[in-house]
């Protein structure tokens, strides 16, 4: 009787480790993909769906790869969280400049991440 409770807490041990372990990896896959938008300056301030080969396609890579991140598709979402008027004169022949803080969240499937932006403008 012992034994077969000890071997029950031990199987729910390991499928808990394992439900840990795979939802790990999802998430650290998902982070992977941020990093594309540090890269890349043509995307992440407006609002596009992507394929993730998009985000990549100036970098040479294998053609198997390049399959796979032309089928996985990917939503970015950009919000203006501030925007910091940098402007000290009134005067309106000075160029009009601001700093401007926003998130961008990048949507795949059942997994986000969101990377903060700063911007000049």
């Amino acid at each position: 009787m012992i034994i077969s409770v000890v071997i029950l807490a031990m199987v729910q041990m390991y499928s808990n480790n394992t439900f840990l372990f795979d939802s790990y990896k999802k998430h650290a896959q998902i982070n992977q993909y941020a990093s594309f938008l540090v890269a890349n300056k043509e995307y992440g301030y407006e609002n596009k769906n992507v394929t993730l080969y998009d985000l990549l396609n100036e970098f040479d890579m294998e053609d198997e790869l390049r399959r796979k991140l032309k089928a996985k598709k990917a939503q970015l979402t950009y919000t203006v969280v501030k925007s910091i008027d940098l402007s000290e004169d009134s005067n309106e022949s000075a160029p009009q400049m601001s700093l401007e803080i926003g998130a961008t969240v990048l949507r795949e499937e059942d997994n986000s991440v969101a990377l903060m932006r700063l911007q000049l403008r």
